[in-house]
């Protein structure tokens, strides 16, 4: 019989990319509806998923039990909440919903993105000279240029528009505080999901047409539009 290690378990460090819901209005029936809409437009990639939901433009008087059934019932797992105010924390322990750090008060997250973005604070464009490999996730408080492949499994966000100077396989979501009108750009388009300011599309949805091309996306009206950099080649 082999012997039983010397402790049963042990604590690790570790990444994971996850999505982030915003929530705009604390009525908890209008966000069922709303989450039983995009769970019809792609039951596959939300069924079941892991994610974090940002409460920033929420009341403090929200009903967060309510809130939390209602994300909760339609099969979404709430592992987190960010964007919370401190007026807010006991209120969101009390409903049983974790609380992450980086979600305190709007100070906080100031300093955090100073600390983290240093440079792109006067640019407002954060630039990667490097590939984004499968698992990582870069995210940017302004524009995002990436010098390289997005691999499949990576995933890049920002607040404002992307530049991919290569092939785009994995995640790209420009607009993610909700500007509307951030574009996606990339040099090859083999996405795996692709979002404008929360309306996206899954790799099924892009005709294929569009496909290993060069390629921009924008939102006109409430719909994604995606158009060739180069309708010549």
């Amino acid at each position: 019989m082999s012997s039983l290690p010397s402790q049963p378990i042990k604590l690790k460090g570790s990444n994971f990319t996850l999505s982030v819901l915003h929530l705009y209005d604390p009525r908890p029936e209008v966000i069922r509806q709303a989450l039983e809409k995009k769970m019809r437009e792609a039951p596959g990639f939300l069924e079941n998923a892991p994610i974090v939901i940002n409460v920033a433009l929420l009341p403090q008087n929200t009903n967060w039990l309510a809130l939390r059934w209602a994300v909760r019932s339609v099969g979404l797992r709430i592992i987190g909440v960010n964007g919370y105010c401190d007026a807010q924390r006991m209120k969101l322990i009390q409903a049983g919903l974790p609380l992450f750090s980086e979600g305190q008060h709007k100070k906080d997250e100031k300093k955090s993105e100073a600390v983290n973005f240093p440079a792109e604070s006067t640019t407002k464009t954060r630039v990667i000279n490097a590939p984004v490999r499968s698992g990582q996730q870069v995210c940017a408080p302004c524009d995002l240029v990436v010098i390289g492949n997005v691999s499949a499994g990576a995933e890049v966000i920002a607040d404002g528009n992307i530049h991919i100077y290569g092939k785009l396989r994995g995640r790209a979501l420009a607009g993610a505080s909700g500007n509307i009108q951030t574009n996606i750009f990339c040099m090859v388009l083999d996405a795996e999901l692709v979002s404008i300011a929360g309306t996206y599309w899954l790799k099924e949805h892009i005709d294929e047409k569009y496909m290993g091309k060069a390629v921009r996306l924008h939102l006109l009206g409430d719909a994604l539009k995606i158009e060739l950099l180069n309708p010549n080649l």
